[in-house]
C-alpha cells in the first residue's frame, strides 16, 4: 500500500530494486489490494516486476478485492463492498493483468459485507481455483462467525487482521483462538500498532517497559514489538509497511528474538495499563 501514490510513490526503478532487495533478504511475499493507490499500485508494481529477471515462482503475490472505492477508474459516489461472483472474478482477472502474472498465490476478501453470501463467494473461488488463477484463498478483517458463515464448501486458509502490541484485542475476543482451532494462518497488518505514531500514556508505559529489554535482547524497539507479536501461538506473520531497506532488515532480525514469558507479559501489561487478573 505504501509503495504507490498512497505512500512513498516509488518510481518504477525504485520498485524493481525493492522487489529484488526483498528477495535477496529472503522476503518473497508482496501484499496488494486492487484499490491501493486508487487502483494504480498493482499496475505500477507489475511494470516494475516486468523489468526484473525474477522468475514468477520465486514470488508469493497476494491481492485483495471486495471494497469499491470512488476514483477516476471507478466513478462511484461512496465506498461500499461487493462480493458477487462476477465482481470477484472480474477483479481477480484485472489484478492478474495489472501485476503481469497468470495467477495469485493468495486472494483475500478485503472486508466483510453484511450482504455477502457464501454460495456466491464459494462459486467464484471454486471457478478461479479450477482455472488456475488463484492458488489459495482467505479473508481480511473477518470475525470468527463471518468466516464460518462463508466457508461452507471452500476452506479459508488465511485471515489478515489488525493485531499488534497496541491492538491486542484479537488475542482475547476469540479471533486468534478460532484461527488456531481452524488451522487458519494469521497475517497482521499494522504490526507495530500506533507505538511510533502516538505519544500518549500507553505509549509511555510501553516505552518504559521496553527500556530494560533493549539491552537484554540487543534489539531496538521495533524489533521487540514485532518479536512480541510473533511469540503468540498463532504464528502470526507481520505485514510490514515500510519501504526502507534498513527497516526491512531490522524487521527480519525480529524473527530470531524469542521473548521470555515474563518479558512478553510485561509489555502486554504496559499496553493494557493494568496488571493481569
Amino acid at each position: 500500500m505504501n509503495w504507490g501514490v498512497w505512500g512513498n510513490n516509488l518510481s518504477t526503478l525504485e520498485m524493481a530494486n525493492l522487489i529484488e532487495t526483498g528477495l535477496s533478504l529472503g522476503i518473497n511475499a508482496f501484499d496488494h489490494a486492487d484499490i491501493y493507490g486508487d487502483y494504480t499500485t498493482e499496475t505500477a508494481f507489475g511494470k516494475a516486476y516486468a523489468q526484473t529477471k525474477i522468475a514468477r515462482e520465486e514470488l508469493f503475490l497476494i491481492s485483495k478485492c471486495g471494497i469499491q472505492c470512488p476514483s477516476d477508474f471507478n466513478p462511484i459516489l461512496l465506498n461500499y463492498y461487493s462480493y458477487s461472483k462476477s465482481y470477484i472474478i472480474n477483479q481477480v482477472e484485472r489484478s492478474l493483468l495489472n501485476l503481469k502474472t497468470d495467477y495469485l498465490d493468495l486472494l483475500l476478501l478485503h472486508r466483510p459485507s453484511p450482504l455477502m453470501q457464501g454460495d456466491e463467494i464459494n462459486s467464484a473461488i471454486d471457478q478461479l481455483k479450477a482455472e488456475g488463477k488463484i492458488k489459495n484463498y482467505g479473508v481480511s478483517n473477518f470475525t470468527p462467525s463471518q468466516i464460518d458463515l462463508i466457508q461452507e464448501t471452500t476452506p479459508i486458509l488465511f485471515n489478515q487482521i489488525e493485531c499488534s502490541l497496541t491492538h491486542y484485542q484479537p488475542m482475547f475476543d476469540d479471533t486468534l483462538d478460532h484461527m488456531i482451532n481452524k488451522n487458519i494462518q494469521t497475517m497482521a497488518w499494522a504490526p507495530l500498532g500506533n507505538y511510533f505514531k502516538e505519544k500518549d500514556e500507553a505509549q509511555q508505559r510501553i516505552e518504559n517497559a521496553l527500556k530494560p529489554l533493549l539491552k537484554k535482547y540487543d534489539a531496538d524497539e521495533d524489533e521487540l514489538i514485532l518479536a512480541w507479536l510473533m511469540r503468540h501461538p498463532a504464528a502470526i506473520h507481520p505485514v510490514i509497511g515500510t519501504t526502507k531497506v534498513e527497516r526491512i532488515k531490522k524487521s527480519l532480525r525480529a524473527v530470531d528474538i524469542v521473548l521470555d514469558e515474563i518479558d512478553w507479559f510485561s509489555l502486554l501489561v504496559a499496553s493494557q495499563g493494568h496488571r493481569m487478573p
